[in-house]
């Protein structure tokens, strides 16, 4: 990744030392986004073992440089009374600062196979046997794993190819788990060709072996993509053949 918060000016002498532990720190900040997810000062603070007042004042430059951006924070399921905290997340200028560097070269790709080879079908085809051609790691970390095991599984899997991914409770605990996906490589790509998202959404449902909910992607603005999977049960009995129809985007367009 690049110096997300470079100096204007290069510094020298004891200088050019604060500066450079400056940059890391703020780098640090960065990453610590990427991987997390849209996050709040205190959090931030947490898991860096910073000051909140440094958290800020990073996260000013950071902003400043159009590499965060402050929201409001995003809640699923039943809402707390209070306003929601603040949280920062990575703008596309910041996501551009990390390893992005051939989605040009992708979309152009895909635009080919769209016009030539037979419009969206075509690029959903393309979407359904990228997945397939990866399904064997996957499987291969989710398979002989308990139900309430494999999202977490999954999640370690996905890490490992560079989606940033934890898996966690719902709001409602009793009713399952989300899939969380902080960093997308293919994100602007998606922005352009949803079917990349759909194809991904079909697939978690049919290796899980339960139908899933899409609620949020980054290639739709969102800081995180977000599945929802429903509480998987020892004794479930579906016949996994058949769970890609049941892959759901209700209440969000993929992309």
């Amino acid at each position: 990744m690049k110096n997300v918060g470079e100096a204007r000016e290069t510094p020298t002498g004891p200088q050019e030392e604060l500066a450079t532990g400056e940059r890391s720190t703020r780098n640090r900040v960065a990453r610590s986004i990427l991987d997390h997810g849209p996050s709040t000062v205190a959090e931030l603070a947490g898991r860096l073992g910073l000051t909140q007042a440094a958290v800020r004042r990073h996260l000013d430059a950071l902003a400043a440089d159009d590499i965060v951006q402050a929201r409001e924070q995003r809640v699923y399921g039943a809402r707390t009374r209070g306003r929601p905290a603040k949280v920062f997340a990575l703008t596309a200028c910041g996501r551009d600062a990390f390893d992005q560097s051939y989605d040009q070269l992708a979309a152009d790709a895909l635009r080919w196979i769209a016009e030539r080879e037979g419009g969206d079908e075509a690029v959903a085809a393309f979407a359904r046997a990228r997945i397939a051609a990866q399904a064997a790691t996957y499987r291969a970390a989710v398979e002989g794993v308990e139900p309430e095991r494999r999202a977490e599984a999954l999640a370690r899997a996905l890490t490992v190819d560079g989606y940033a991914a934890t898996a966690r409770s719902a709001p409602l605990p009793q009713q399952g788990e989300q899939l969380c996906q902080h960093h997308c490589p293919v994100a602007h790509v998606a922005e352009q060709f949803p079917q990349l998202c759909e194809a991904e959404t079909e697939f978690f449902a049919e290796l899980l072996g339960t139908h899933v909910q899409r609620l949020a992607t980054i290639a739709h603005g969102d800081g995180v993509c977000t599945t929802f999977i429903p509480k998987i049960s020892k004794t479930d009995t579906t016949d996994k053949s058949d769970q890609s129809h049941h892959a759901s985007t209700a209440g969000r367009n993929p992309a």
